[in-house]
């Protein structure tokens, strides 16, 4: 899985549709290898892109859970501190 892909569903306040866009950018350019296309492929590249949005918002949308939901700013400390323990302090000077 693509680490740059965030998890979506179950948060509070609930998912934007930039977030929901830049997930589908970031599942395009894993998806085709390019981060960004030609002047050849910009049109089929972005069609992707909206079209995996739409379907990602639906999916979104039809989801249920009973799981509590998950708080942002818990979600992303949670994600540094992981982040920490994996690549420490690599490169970075005291």
């Amino acid at each position: 899985m693509c680490r740059n892909i965030k998890m979506l569903f179950n948060f509070d306040p609930p998912v934007t549709e930039e977030e929901i866009r830049a997930a589908s950018l970031q599942y395009v350019r894993k998806v085709s290898g390019l981060n960004k296309p030609s002047k050849a492929n910009e049109a089929a590249f972005l069609a992707a892109v909206e079209d995996i949005a739409a379907v990602s918002a639906r999916l979104l949308s039809s989801l249920e859970t009973n799981a509590p939901m998950r708080n942002r700013e818990e979600e992303a400390a949670k994600a540094k501190a992981r982040s920490a323990e994996r690549f420490g302090n690599q490169g970075r000077v005291a």
